[in-house]
């Protein structure tokens, strides 16, 4: 939560964009609180049936509702300059998994980055290198995204994706 919380601040101070599931819960709505918080522009998209479910932000600079996951994703990605997926479940699997699959089909050159706040991601960091031992996956895919540790080192990925 507190590394949450600093990415919302750091990306307020840095004059960047919050594009994110517009939820009012867990890291999301961490980030995106601390975010308006620091005066930071928010820009929320979610679907109706999770309205209630993430107890939708309707605070946001923007705020859109979609139909559906698919128009949600679709509409969050053309929004972002960048993606960073923070420590989650399931949604955040899905989210990262679409996005580097567009990214190895060439779909897109933004920046992946995965915050792995207290070693979070390495699990999934060991399953991605035995992708590509088994033979499943090119050793290109792990170029793909980025493992990044601390918030300052986040940003500064993010600024230079900025250049």
């Amino acid at each position: 939560m507190a590394d949450a919380t600093a990415l919302g601040e750091a990306l307020a101070q840095a004059g960047m964009r919050l594009v994110y599931g517009a939820g009012d819960v867990g890291l999301m709505g961490a980030v995106a609180r601390a975010a308006q918080t620091n005066a930071g522009d928010t820009f929320g998209v979610i679907p109706t049936h999770l309205l209630s479910r993430e107890v939708g932000k309707r605070d946001l600079g923007r705020f859109i509702i979609t139909e559906n996951m698919h128009e949600r994703k679709k509409v969050m990605f053309m929004n972002s300059d960048a993606i960073v997926v923070l420590p989650g479940g399931a949604g955040s699997l899905d989210e990262f998994f679409e996005v580097l699959t567009w990214r190895q089909l060439g779909l897109h050159q933004k920046p992946i980055l995965l915050m792995n706040t207290a070693q979070y991601w390495d699990p999934l960091i060991g399953m991605m290198t035995h992708l590509v031992d088994q033979g499943f996956a090119e050793a290109s895919l792990l170029d793909f995204f980025r493992v990044i540790d601390t918030i300052p080192a986040i940003m500064t990925a993010l600024d230079s994706a900025r250049a």
